[in-house]
């Protein structure tokens, strides 16, 4: 399987006629076609149902159709970013997050870093913390705001902060209703929701083992794929939910506690190709030092 067999294929999807599509290529339609059919055999299931006119897309084929879209478009995206620089019109920045950062420095990182580098593309891509160690080494990001701690000598990491953590309750629930620190023994025996399910390690395992080491064991664990998903159990009551003190904003029809253990943080951490000196990755220090020194609510000092 190679692009150009991928562009043949998502033309064919779109178009919904060999002929059609094979004229927006500009080729003849029996090579078309035979190069649907090298995909067809590659991948072992059938993609377009030709019976019908127009051409249907299977089920595969829909899949096939959505992630091919995804990667021909980054590839663009690479191309021009290639270009840009070669023109010296602008340089890149790639960044890995994970969604949690969202509700705390990087918005405020981002603005700030637009408007003091206006020449820096900034390119945004949610990663989550394992995954931002293989794309700093494979060169798809150059820096990523993560939550857990690694040892890869490939990749230097900086701890920016260890974030308090809190727990998110309804109202309803009788802890909601205490507004001191909540010690981690009140969670014992209660329903806990972690994020994310997929790929481990992850922050699932960071709170699952500090439950763990505290000797508070859940009634049960529900694992879900992102925050916003575990929050929105946890306002159908199906559990409590461990979350970053930043993310309080993601919703304000929960309750939300700082847990009084002073074990339960989670770091903020900067991680970036070792040995990498480049200009972009110094400015994006220097801002956040700046953001800090303007010390943000979303900091949680004054909790």
């Amino acid at each position: 399987m190679d692009l150009r067999q991928l562009r043949y294929f998502v033309t064919v999807a779109r178009e919904r006629n060999f002929t059609r599509a094979a004229e927006q290529l500009h080729i003849a339609q029996p090579p078309l076609s035979r190069n649907i059919q090298i995909l067809d055999e590659e991948l072992g299931v059938e993609l377009l149902s030709r019976s019908h006119r127009p051409v249907r897309l299977t089920e595969a084929g829909r899949l096939l159709q959505e992630q091919a879209l995804q990667i021909l478009g980054r590839v663009e995206q690479m191309a021009e970013a290639t270009r840009r620089v070669g023109r010296k019109q602008n340089r890149v920045l790639s960044i890995g997050f994970v969604a949690s950062t969202l509700y705390g420095g990087l918005p405020a990182l981002i603005r700030k870093l637009r408007a003091r580098a206006p020449d820096l593309d900034l390119r945004l891509i949610d990663l989550l913390s394992t995954e931002q160690i293989t794309a700093l080494k494979e060169g798809r990001i150059d820096i990523g705001f993560g939550r857990l701690r690694h040892s890869d000598p490939g990749v230097t990491g900086t701890t920016l902060r260890e974030e308090r953590l809190v727990v998110a309750l309804p109202f309803d629930d009788p802890l909601a209703a205490e507004p001191d620190p909540m010690p981690l023994a009140d969670l014992a025996g209660r329903a806990m929701i972690v994020y994310p399910r997929e790929p481990r390690p992850s922050y699932a395992d960071f709170i699952l083992a500090m439950l763990r080491e505290a000797e508070v064991p859940p009634a049960q664990v529900e694992e879900v794929r992102e925050i916003q998903t575990a929050l929105g159990l946890v306002a159908a009551g199906t559990g409590l939910c461990i979350v970053p003190l930043s993310a309080r904003q993601v919703r304000s029809d929960l309750r939300y506690r700082v847990i009084a253990d002073p074990q339960a943080v989670s770091p903020v951490i900067l991680s970036h190709r070792t040995g990498d000196r480049s200009p972009a990755i110094a400015t994006v220090r220097e801002t956040i030092a700046e953001i800090y020194a303007e010390n943000p609510p979303w900091l949680g000092r004054g909790d």
